[in-house]
């Protein structure tokens, strides 16, 4: 019998928010496409000064957020997992 990895349920927001890459000292504005609970797709300008580790939030406070990984990347857009 296979077995079919199904993905969380995700919902259209069409949000601002803010990557804050280095402890909190860059943050940089990106636009959420759409929301899971594991994850979200996100557009940003420079996909290249994107690391692979950073923290998402909706808003540029730096102590908010969630620490997420990149797991896929189509020229400006990003899928993100949520993690830890």
């Amino acid at each position: 019998m296979a077995v079919t990895k199904k993905r969380d349920t995700r919902r259209s927001v069409h949000q601002a928010a803010w990557i804050t890459l280095d402890g909190g000292f860059a943050a940089r504005q990106c636009n959420v496409l759409d929301l899971s609970t594991s994850g979200a797709k996100v557009v940003v300008d420079d996909p290249t000064s994107v690391p692979n580790k950073m923290k998402l939030a909706f808003s540029r406070d730096a102590r908010t957020g969630r620490m997420c990984e990149v797991v896929w990347r189509r020229g400006k857009t990003l899928g993100v997992r949520f993690i830890a």
